[in-house]
């Protein structure tokens, strides 16, 4: 049985136990032709006045740059042996501004939620190196399903 909520607070220790837990989701976009393309990445979440965001350092590869330049909606999807999962439906944006790109590096130190991050300095020199780049995700629907019961919650952004 699937429920709506209203307040992403309603669902946020289910997605940051399981997010966090699971760490590695898959980023899935489109390309011209609306052909779906699959990566494995790590993104970070935190919520800023009771709505989520999130954000993901990673290369600006051509396949991905034309994707999201194309369509910019991606899905990011958790699942764990135990059959939690969670799906994020997002918009995504570069930005380049190295204030954010400060922000992001420590919320990946810190690992926002607790579990998801990594020390970004295995591949980037630090915040300034210009090959790192970061994808702001503004989520617009989330599912947390628990798998015990396959208990799903679906939150949306102005719901």
């Amino acid at each position: 049985m699937t429920a709506k909520v209203t307040s992403f607070g309603a669902i946020k220790d289910e997605f940051d136990a399981y997010v966090g837990s699971i760490g590695y989701a898959t980023m899935v976009t489109v390309d011209a032709r609306n052909r779906p393309r699959t990566r494995v990445l790590i993104p970070v979440w935190e919520v800023v006045d009771g709505t989520p965001l999130g954000w993901l350092a990673t290369y600006r590869t051509p396949v991905k740059a034309a994707h999201i330049a194309g369509n910019p909606h991606t899905n990011f999807s958790y699942w764990s042996p135990g059959n939690n999962s969670v799906a994020v439906d997002t918009v995504a944006e570069w930005t380049e501004d190295l204030q954010v790109k400060h922000h992001v590096w420590d919320l990946y130190r810190r690992t926002s939620p607790r579990g998801a991050g990594y020390d970004l300095g295995a591949f980037w020199r630090s915040p300034s190196d210009p090959q790192l780049h970061v994808l702001r995700l503004t989520p617009w629907r989330i599912q947390v399903i628990r798998g015990t019961d396959l208990r799903s919650r679906i939150w949306r952004s102005g719901s």
